[in-house]
């Protein structure tokens, strides 16, 4: 699961491969330049798309997104219902 949100946020963020550097403890929200409000829309939709999972407004908060884990967490909460 970890490579998989990996994968999604290098493509989404054009990271370049940059978070193949990333662990499950990397920050991400104020951390990363490139994760800002639009790019938090556009993970969310690739998220979607990649696990093929629906995301409501009410699932996600600031700390979602404030390390590579708890959005891995995130992500997998969504998959195991």
């Amino acid at each position: 699961m970890l490579k998989e949100v990996l994968r999604v946020l290098d493509e989404v963020l054009s990271l370049a491969g940059r978070s193949a550097g990333f662990s499950r403890d990397t920050a991400l929200l104020g951390a990363i330049p490139e994760l800002d409000s639009m790019a938090v829309v556009s993970l969310i939709t690739a998220l979607e798309d990649q696990f093929g999972m629906i995301v409501d407004d009410d699932d996600i908060d600031g700390s979602t997104f404030q390390t590579v884990g708890s959005l891995v967490d995130f992500v997998s909460s969504k998959l195991n219902g």
